[in-house]
């Protein structure tokens, strides 16, 4: 009689046997043949129900353990360098294993977030429990949704929170990752998606509370994908940095140079200083902290600031490129210490036009650390304590090089936006407060313009010198988008001449015009939705809106990656140091520019979501309450309106403007009623009512009141619509619209 194995005997050959485990091989193992097969099936579902086995593809598995062959994702390099994956088939409720990713020389370059089937080898007496090695690469990126968990009997469902997402999706029971009713949690498509019915995820992560008042921004960051917790080796090398001696550089400690930074700044990465000269000209010193000092080329601090390309700034937190220990102390200008800097020297000649510059890897002493307001009361006049011993030697040569530079500027004609910006007010316990604008001082323009004539220097002086670098390029907008802003210009009763060449002065004229008017904000929004949006690039093709020939970021090494990259080959370019640009980081600037311009682009609209989230809970308690705004965009399911008090931007859905139907003139970028003939276009005037506020994706939904001061004409009914004389030729246009639209791709 065939003896049957006892369930303690089954799990121990399993658990020894992990890549021979199916029913067959356990049949085998223990001599089992015939009828008593259906016994030992009848203890593998036992054992099966009572959790300690789990049925994968016929194959029996350790609960506990995972399969000897799976999918994982790939992790970001920790602190070390290692690469580490995640297993996308892990189950229960405990602590995901940790899997060493241990690549071979002919396997293909792998990347953060890429889906490989792997090899598993359990390891013993390492900080991880698997070693993967790659059987081969798949190349489908699965979605990810962050939401709100809502439980069921059969799992649950997620309800995402971006605005772009309304599909709910599906969260089996052995999928929900312990997660509880109403939590945030991150999730990611689970198989293909299905052609009906919801689509299912599986909950990757759990965010916590959606309603703490930190959960907005905390959900832009999972949302994009911005790393916010740093690798304890970056961490370590941070904290054991020492500050900088006086080996190699110039002393520049006796240059009357000061911080000018927002009140609340907590950073402090650039310092200037003026010196008036005898012919009325003026040299202008800009002193940047000097990063490339302490983030060495390589180190687990430089993996980790190129992994993230910048800092995130949200009204509650900052997201930064370098830990607290640099960004904030070591790598901060502060008030009366000694901090290590990159300094340009720039000499202006009386007309305010760049003669010369020279740059400097030195040792400064900030004479004081001023907010914006306090420069400008100073420059006004009336000084405070801080500011009285310093007019002489410090502000009144600061504004006198300010004036030379606007002389230059006006010449030069960059594009001169004014773009308010929103200041959003939180409570200590993280609530909105307010919604301000920030005032626009002569300080800020000074500074600015500052920062726009060293990092002109930083470009021509790598370029003189040959030396690669990453340019910061913003090409010229498009024949098409400067046709949509004619028209905007035109239905707000302004004019965009047409020329064979683009100058920004020719847009500059179009602001000029709309200063002052009600279109004000309109006209200016409207001219930068119009621009190419600026990215970096090893080649130099020009900054069209700043107006200047060759440009690059060189001001802001704390909190940009590329100004590291310019900073390091500035010191090989002079041959300040062995802390230069490495023949490795040369050979890989293209990977490098795509990269931090996408990281850039991240961070926008990281930034972005969460203001528009602030604003909507802001605006919450507000439901039912009339406001004014402009229509800013218009699209076949309705119109965009910028309301006035708060700048957040709400729709109009079409099914709320009025009694008839809306058609949509793509062409004059128009809604049209199909019985009154009315039109709705950019630029317009309008009373709503805010119908609805969505915290949690930042939504806004309103209700057309008045259009230009008047209500809405009511068409004669919906029997009626669409057949009247005027409904004919709206239709008649469109329908010529369509044919012109066809000819036009044909050719």
């Amino acid at each position: 009689m065939t003896q049957i194995p006892s369930k303690a005997q089954i799990l121990e050959w399993v658990a020894e046997h992990p890549e021979a485990n199916s029913k067959r091989d356990i049949a085998k193992a223990f001599s089992i043949k015939g009828a008593a097969r259906i016994e030992l099936k009848r203890l593998l579902k036992e054992l099966e129900a009572e959790g300690q086995l789990e049925r994968r593809r016929r194959h029996y598995l350790d609960a506990e353990k995972l399969p000897p062959v799976t999918v994982l994702e790939l992790l970001a390099p920790d602190g070390s360098g290692d690469l580490f994956a995640r297993p996308l088939e892990a189950s229960g409720e405990g602590p995901v294993p940790r899997i060493l990713f241990v690549p071979r020389k002919s396997d293909p370059a792998l990347g953060r977030g890429d889906r490989f089937l792997g090899r598993l080898i359990p390891t013993l007496g390492e900080d991880h429990q698997y070693e993967a090695r790659l059987i081969r690469r798949i190349t489908a990126s699965p979605n990810r949704i962050t939401g709100i968990f809502r439980k069921d009997s059969e799992g649950g469902r997620i309800l995402p929170v971006d605005k772009g997402q309304d599909r709910e999706w599906r969260i089996r029971a052995d999928a929900t990752l312990g997660a509880e009713n109403g939590e945030l949690v991150q999730a990611e498509q689970a198989g293909p998606r299905a052609r009906m019915g919801l689509p299912y995820a599986r909950i990757i992560e759990r965010l916590g509370d959606p309603s703490a008042p930190r959960a907005v921004s905390l959900i832009a960051i999972h949302q994009h994908g911005i790393p916010d917790h740093f690798p304890d080796k970056a961490l370590a090398e941070a904290e054991a940095a020492q500050p900088a001696t006086m080996k190699g550089r110039d002393d520049l400690r006796a240059l009357p140079l000061v911080t000018i930074d927002p009140s609340d700044a907590r950073d402090h990465d650039d310092a200037v200083a003026a010196v008036v000269e005898e012919d009325g000209g003026a040299s202008i010193w800009v002193a940047i902290a000097d990063v490339a000092h302490y983030v060495r080329t390589g180190s687990a601090l430089d993996r980790e600031a190129w992994g993230r390309g910048n800092s995130t700034y949200f009204p509650d937190r900052v997201v930064p490129m370098l830990p607290e220990a640099l960004s904030a102390n070591l790598c901060s200008l502060h008030e009366g210490v000694d901090r290590p800097v990159i300094a340009v020297e720039m000499r202006l000649d009386a007309q305010g036009n760049k003669t010369g510059h020279r740059f400097h890897r030195a040792m400064m002493n900030s004479r004081a650390s001023l907010a914006y307001e306090q420069a400008q009361a100073a420059a006004d006049g009336t000084p405070d304590d801080q500011t009285a011993p310093l007019m002489d030697a410090v502000i009144r040569p600061l504004w006198h090089a300010y004036a030379l530079l606007k002389g230059a500027r006006e010449r030069r004609q960059p594009l001169d936006l004014d773009l308010p910006e929103r200041r959003i007010e939180l409570t200590p316990e993280g609530r909105v407060k307010a919604v301000a604008f920030r005032e626009r001082l002569e300080a800020h323009k000074l500074i600015e313009e500052f920062m726009v004539l060293a990092n002109v220097a930083a470009a021509e002086e790598l370029s003189k010198r040959q030396r690669p670098l990453l340019f910061r390029v913003h090409e010229e907008p498009s024949l098409d988008k400067m046709d949509a802003l004619r028209e905007v210009a035109q239905a707000s009763g302004f004019t965009l001449a047409k020329g064979q060449v683009l100058h920004t002065s020719q847009l500059n004229r179009l602001l000029a015009q709309a200063e002052g008017t009600d279109f004000d904000e309109l006209i200016n929004i409207s001219t930068l939705r119009s621009m190419t949006q600026a990215y970096y690039h090893p080649e130099n093709y020009g900054h069209f809106g700043l107006s200047l020939k060759s440009y690059a970021h060189f001001t802001s090494p704390i909190r940009r990656y590329a100004d590291l990259i310019v900073h390091r080959a500035l010191i090989s370019g002079h041959g300040w140091g062995k802390d230069g640009l490495s023949h490795d980081e040369v050979e890989r600037l293209p990977e490098t520019a795509i990269h931090i311009s996408e990281t850039e682009r991240r961070s926008m609209a990281a930034e972005r979501d969460t203001t528009d989230r602030y604003l909507a809970a802001f605006l919450s308690e507000r439901v039912g309450t009339e406001m004014t705004g402009r229509i800013s965009g218009v699209q076949k399911f309705g119109a965009f309106v910028k309301l006035d008090e708060t700048g957040a931007d709400g729709l109009l859905p079409i099914r709320a403007i009025g009694q008839e139907y809306f058609h949509y003139d793509p062409d004059a970028r128009t809604l049209v009623g199909s019985d009154t003939g009315l039109e709705i276009g950019i630029g317009q005037r309008v009373t709503v009512r805010l119908a609805e506020a969505l915290p949690l994706t930042g939504g806004l939904t309103l209700d057309l009141l008045e259009l230009e001061g008047r209500t809405l004409p009511r068409g004669p009914g919906a029997k009626t619509r669409g057949r009247g004389p005027r409904a004919m030729a709206v239709n008649s246009r469109l329908a010529e619209v369509k044919r012109a639209t066809k000819r036009r791709r044909k050719k």
